[in-house]
């Protein structure tokens, strides 16, 4: 009986997926409602229990691919898909309204600039700090705390290491869940409360997912306008970050 149902779960990956994801996201939400009075937003916490999960698959299983290297579960690694992804933070964007976006101007485009480069500096101090002196490193490493997109991205086309390409998911990673779970506390100080603001600020953190994830604990109506501006963060990191910023890195160290 056990092999039947394992059975009829593996050929239906994809469902088991939206099931699994589900379940994930229902009990995240009650944690954020229950225990944290939705201070943390339900996604920061979804999050956190994904990354559990991929844990406990990969010593499960001992294989590389989180929890989709689980038979029955492998339908995660397609829904989780970069493909999935960006199709999900495009939709989000085309919930915003032109008007407000052109209102933007000169200084959403000066915040993504300035969010690329205050990021990409603080990834170069920290891997400085930590003993990594090679360029290619340095610049993977702070390219990784752009975003967690940008930093592979510029791993590759320098030819860094893998080691070094993980390091820099994983500085993307913390950041985004950082600003995921800080931004509904310094929403009020900081005057995040319209759409003008969250385009400034999006262009600053850069992170899609944690723009969008604190932006939805802050006010749902700014998620898309914090979309945008993140999403062309990502575009600009990945152009700079390999060719002008590692020419400087280079040129320093």
């Amino acid at each position: 009986m056990l092999d039947i149902i394992l059975g009829v779960f593996t050929d239906n990956g994809l469902v088991m997926a939206f099931l699994v994801i589900g379940i994930t996201m229902w009990l995240a939400y009650l944690i954020s409602n229950k225990l944290t009075k939705g201070r943390i937003h339900g996604s920061a916490i979804a999050i956190v229990l994904g990354l559990v999960l991929a844990y406990i698959g990969g010593v499960a299983t001992d294989g590389s691919k989180g929890l989709s290297d689980v038979s029955f579960l492998a339908g995660v690694g397609f829904l989780g898909g970069s493909m999935l992804r960006d199709f999900a933070i495009v939709a989000t964007s085309f919930g915003a309204n032109f008007d407000e976006i052109k209102k933007a101007g000169f200084r959403g485009i000066i915040s993504l600039f300035v969010g690329v480069l205050l990021s990409f500096i603080v990834g170069v101090i920290f891997a400085f700090m930590f003993g990594y002196t090679d360029p290619v490193d340095m610049t993977t490493i702070g390219a990784g705390t752009v975003t967690y997109i940008v930093g592979p991205v510029t791993g590759a086309a320098l030819g860094a290491s893998s080691e070094i390409i993980a390091i820099s998911i994983a500085a993307g990673l913390v950041k985004s869940v950082l600003v995921m779970i800080s931004t509904p506390f310094v929403a009020k100080y900081i005057g995040l409360n319209n759409p003008m603001s969250a385009m400034v600020f999006g262009g600053l953190m850069g992170t899609t997912s944690g723009v969008t994830g604190g932006l939805a604990a802050t006010d749902p109506k700014l998620v898309p306008y914090g979309a945008v501006t993140a999403t062309f963060y990502t575009g600009l990191g990945c152009l700079l970050a390999p060719t002008i910023l590692f020419l400087i890195t280079d040129m320093i160290f």
